[in-house]
Parts: C-alpha cells; sequence; structure tokens
C-alpha cells in the first residue's frame, strides 16, 4: 500500500512539475542583447525615467519627457572605435533613415510574447546599416555601428544605443512622452534581456 500511496504522490508531484514549468515557457521570451554587455550598459537612462534640462542624468540635455526606451552607454574606450548593433529578434526592417533626435535610425517589426511591436534602434551610423526596408533580420543578425557622439550620425547626441519597443505595427519613433499613462504604449527592453 505504501509503494501505491508514494507512486500518486510522485505522479501528483510530477504532474505539478511539468504544469508550472509548461507556464514558465509561455510567460517570457528573452531578445537578443543588441550590444555587448548590454545590461552592464544601462547607467543613465532606463525606461520610464523623468527627465529635463534641469534633472537629466545626462549634460547637455535638449530633451524633456518619460523616457520610451532603454540607454546603453559606450565607455571612454569606445569612442573611436566601432560599436556593432545587433537585432533582438526576428522581423522586417520597415524604416531605416535619418531623424531628428537620434541621426540614424532603424525600426525593425517583431513580435514579443504573442505581441506585434516595433523595435526602435537609435544613434545608429547610417551608412553603416546595409539592411534594407523589407528585409528579415534574425536575432544576433548585425544592424550596424554606433554613430559618432556630437555629429550628424548621432544628431549631436553623446554614442549610445537607445532602444525603445512601441506596442503594435505602427511606426513611432519618439524618444520621450509627456505623460506617464503614454508609457502604456511602450514596453521596457530590459525586462527581456
Amino acid at each position: 500500500m505504501a509503494i501505491k500511496y508514494n507512486k500518486i504522490i510522485f505522479s501528483i508531484f510530477l504532474g505539478f512539475v511539468l504544469l508550472l514549468t509548461a507556464g514558465c515557457a509561455d510567460t517570457g521570451q528573452e531578445l537578443h542583447e543588441p550590444i555587448s554587455s548590454a545590461l552592464t550598459r544601462i547607467t543613465k537612462k532606463t525606461f520610464g525615467l523623468k527627465v529635463s534640462p534641469l534633472n537629466s542624468p545626462v549634460t547637455p540635455e535638449k530633451f524633456s519627457g518619460y523616457h520610451t526606451g532603454v540607454d546603453f552607454e559606450t565607455t571612454p574606450n569606445e569612442q573611436n572605435t566601432d560599436v556593432s548593433i545587433y537585432a533582438v529578434c526576428a522581423g522586417s526592417v520597415i524604416l531605416k533613415k535619418w531623424a531628428s533626435g537620434y541621426g540614424g535610425v532603424l525600426v525593425q517589426q517583431c513580435t514579443l510574447e504573442g505581441r506585434n511591436v516595433t523595435i526602435i534602434f537609435g544613434h545608429i551610423k547610417l551608412s553603416s546599416i546595409n539592411s534594407e526596408v523589407g528585409q528579415i533580420l534574425a536575432p544576433g543578425d548585425l544592424i550596424g555601428v554606433l554613430g559618432k557622439a556630437k555629429s550628424n550620425e548621432t544628431d549631436g547626441e553623446r554614442k549610445h544605443l537607445h532602444l525603445g519597443i512601441h506596442k503594435g505595427t505602427d511606426v513611432n519613433i519618439r524618444g520621450y512622452v509627456q505623460s506617464e499613462s503614454e508609457l502604456g504604449d511602450w514596453i521596457d527592453a530590459q525586462k527581456y534581456l
């Protein structure tokens, strides 16, 4: 009787473990790192941070509002070298252009946890982006290199990557929104790295 009882307990336990494991598989999706050592580079502007020229962790600051993305900083040793940027998910390139506030920008359409999103890669050296609109990128594919600090390649900004994730298929490259409620249209990329 004790052996039968132990088998029943083990079967219930195994079923519970399988149920938990299946649930975990459905709850998360990691993104490929957009830049080497990505998490260690998030030191100044995180998702949702409210900034203005008076309180920004970056000087000089020309923007105001709630930060819609995550900024990945570069090191002093990387200022005069190419810093590679990689696709974080599978999907097609839907925009590649120079944009005010970014310099070079690429937008990729992807699916994250079953939801359509657009991924914004800002401050990229536009001439380094070999992908064309309509091209499918895989996670880890080279997008290009960061633009030179304080140049047209970054629209006068420091050398860093701005990575934003916007919900839906509409192209929205705003780096800042003016209300916290507008942040609901964006996703914190750091949670998926």
